[in-house]
């Protein structure tokens, strides 16, 4: 791998290319190579996990397989902000500008296409591709980081989203596909008794990864927002063995179709709410090619832990802030909370302006998606990154009595383990998909009144607490004599 990816954090600029941001990781220590050898059925994952956070994971040989696995190179809100080439507060609207101002793709020949140096037309995914096994009771290897890419067959326009995918067959894996874009364009290709054409790409760069999690309209191709937050338009492919165009300087593509009312068992899986989902009947991709660059490098992503539920935050925290903003210019930040992984609880800085504004503004938030079960309204002094001055403001600002707002069955998220997704009929079935994630909302107005008496509600601060240096003020050097009291140095 070169280093030549220090240049890029030293302008400032985004890494286009995954290599070099590994590249960049290893050389400021945030890389960690593990051993050779380790096997691909949970101790690999084990690994990463322990590692979550830290250090991004690089497992040459796994299992004495030829092709490498790296996971956690987006595991710190501060990486992905730093791979942008932005601060971290900065990152929100640096990603609703990309959203708001796509940039078309290039498309280039496909003998210039690093991810199509070697193509198999033939040949088992798990014998080609190191896929790993995660938690204790998944069904098997999963592909967990594969941006799956398919075109509308009405308009042709192009989604990106990532599914978890179960490979257990040579040339054939279950796919979860819940109903958002991906969804309708499989609806709309079996209504015409034809196969979804679509792909699998992994191993793409951190900024391509993340565009493919935001929250944008149908027919609104991630691939172009992935172009504007990389300030340059994204160099895509066509596939080998079909009209989808795939990111040209990923690690790995497999080229497939979702078949027209194929249905196999999937799960059961360990899900970002940390709890397994159901095993059930789910749509099938039929493998018929995979392409890969030369020495390619396999990316996994340990479900539940930090990069699976950063990425999902991230996007859906910059989608949220401008929904609220269009309606509550005064709403400064939002922030969805790991302890409510990623997705379900959010929380809100407001500059309250009239008593009830808050109500108001936990309404919108309930609104702005379905995932949302719980949102908390603070004031402008509670940085609404750090979940210990959350809990303070609703300690100290919050009466359940009428601060509290309830909506009971509303649609919430299938995946939440507390919904009627675990119900089940008499018959041992599991709950019809349209009773499936009904949740109750809950809303907290922990601000302070507009108006209060005196001090009440001030918080306390110390005058030029913020401003102290403590290296300037601190003497290294100095050693108490507690006989005396007294300072030497």
């Amino acid at each position: 791998m070169s280093t030549s990816a220090s240049s890029n954090s030293a302008s400032g600029a985004p890494f286009r290319d995954l290599r070099h941001w590994l590249a960049h990781l290893a050389d400021t220590g945030r890389l960690a190579v593990v051993r050779e050898g380790v096997p691909l059925k949970h101790r690999l994952a084990a690994i990463a996990k322990r590692l979550d956070g830290k250090q991004a994971a690089y497992f040459p040989k796994p299992d004495g397989h030829a092709v490498p696995v790296v996971s956690g190179f987006m595991a710190r809100r501060a990486w992905i902000a730093e791979a942008i080439g932005v601060s971290e507060s900065q990152l929100l609207q640096r990603f609703r500008d990309a959203a708001e101002h796509p940039l078309p793709w290039q498309e280039i020949p496909q003998d210039q296409a690093p991810c199509q140096q070697v193509v198999h037309r033939e040949g088992a995914v798990r014998d080609i591709l190191p896929i790993p096994t995660h938690s204790e009771h998944d069904n098997g290897p999963y592909i967990t980081a594969g941006l799956v890419i398919a075109r509308n067959p009405v308009t042709g326009a192009q989604n990106v989203s990532i599914h978890r995918i179960q490979v257990h067959a040579p040339t054939r894996m279950a796919i979860l596909i819940l109903p958002r874009h991906l969804w309708a364009f499989y609806k709309e290709a079996e209504a015409r008794k034809q196969p979804l054409e679509v792909a699998v790409a992994i191993g793409v760069d951190p900024l391509t990864m993340l565009a493919s999690q935001a929250i944008a309209p149908l027919d609104s191709d991630e691939m172009e927002i992935a172009g504007a937050l990389h300030g340059a338009p994204l160099r895509v492919v066509k596939c080998r063995t079909n009209d989808v165009r795939v990111p040209a300087d990923c690690e790995i593509v497999i080229e497939g179709r979702i078949m027209p009312g194929d249905l196999e068992p999937e799960g059961p899986f360990g899900e970002f709410p940390k709890y397994y989902s159901a095993r059930e009947q789910r749509e099938v991709i039929s493998v018929d090619a995979i392409t890969h660059r030369r020495d390619p490098i396999y990316h996994t992503i340990v479900p539940a832990e930090m990069e699976h539920l950063l990425l999902g935050s991230i996007p859906r925290e910059a989608t949220l802030l401008a929904h609220l903003q269009r309606s509550f210019p005064n709403v400064l930040d939002v922030h969805l909370a790991i302890g409510g992984v990623g997705r379900y609880h959010l929380y809100v800085k407001l500059r309250k302006t009239h008593e009830g504004q808050p109500k108001n503004v936990i309404c919108a938030a309930f609104g702005a998606h379905y995932d949302i079960k719980q949102v908390i309204v603070v004031d402008d002094d509670v940085e609404v990154h750090d979940p210990q001055q959350v809990e303070w403001a609703v300690a100290t600002r919050f009466q359940a009595d009428r601060d509290l707002v309830v909506i009971p069955g509303a649609q919430g998220s299938v995946l939440d383990p507390s919904t009627t997704v675990g119900w089940n009929h008499a018959d041992g079935e599991t709950a019809p998909a349209h009773q499936q994630g009904i949740s109750a909302k809950m809303g907290l107005d922990a601000t302070r009144p507009v108006v209060y008496h005196e001090h009440v509600f001030t918080k306390v601060r110390v005058p030029g607490e913020d401003d102290v240096d403590l290296a300037a003020e601190i003497d290294t050097a100095a050693r108490v004599d507690f006989a005396t009291g007294g300072v030497r140095r």
